[in-house]
């Protein structure tokens, strides 16, 4: 579950907070705390980033992924799962963070950031100007894919593991490659029996 503080607090007050392991946001000046992604969060995370990597070859730009810290503005540091400048990107790359809005972000879904993602965030990356937003639902292997016209994201459409779809910023895209088989569950992954 997300845990939200009521305390609102600036970026610099945010960069002074002590480190930590668990990811954390700041979000219209409150501090998000969420728990460590599950591991197929993380095979969602590095699938989109090998794919997108691969886009770069073609078409140029930087791909990074969380927990890294991108400031929109005084209120509001993200930590978006996976991230794509294009090559003439506003974002800055500084040493330790990204300031500005990327072009393109990919958020994946936990049970617990569910309304956080596709309501908070999806505002905050809308009022920023982010050109494509992805919500990548690892449960249900679709995807919600958002371009921005006019300054508000619109939804280009709902893909599922089966399907290809044009990407506005990365070409064609074979959802399959997202989302990663299911390995089948071998002895030492079923639960502890009871019986002696």
């Amino acid at each position: 579950m997300l845990e939200q503080t009521r305390t609102r607090i600036t970026a610099e007050e945010y960069f002074q907070l002590p480190e930590t392991n668990l990811p954390i946001e700041l979000i219209d000046g409150e501090i998000f705390q969420m728990p460590t992604p599950s591991p197929k969060h993380q095979d969602v995370i590095l699938n989109a980033a090998i794919l997108f990597r691969q886009r770069v070859k073609e078409r140029g730009g930087r791909v990074f992924v969380a927990p890294l810290d991108v400031v929109f503005d005084d209120g509001n540091i993200a930590q978006p799962d996976v991230m794509w400048l294009a090559p003439d990107s506003r974002c800055q790359v500084t040493e330790k963070r990204l300031v500005g809005a990327p072009d393109f972000i990919a958020e994946v879904l936990s049970p617990s950031s569910v309304s956080h993602d596709r309501r908070t965030k999806f505002r905050l990356y809308q009022q920023h100007g982010v050109r494509e937003y992805w919500v990548i639902d690892p449960q249900a292997q679709l995807i919600d894919v958002f371009t921005l016209v006019e300054g508000r994201f619109q939804l280009i459409g709902i893909y599922g593991a089966d399907e290809v779809f044009q990407s506005p910023l990365l070409g064609e895209i074979a959802v399959r490659e997202i989302f990663p088989a299911e390995a089948p569950q071998t002895p030492s992954d079923e639960a502890p029996s009871d019986e002696a």
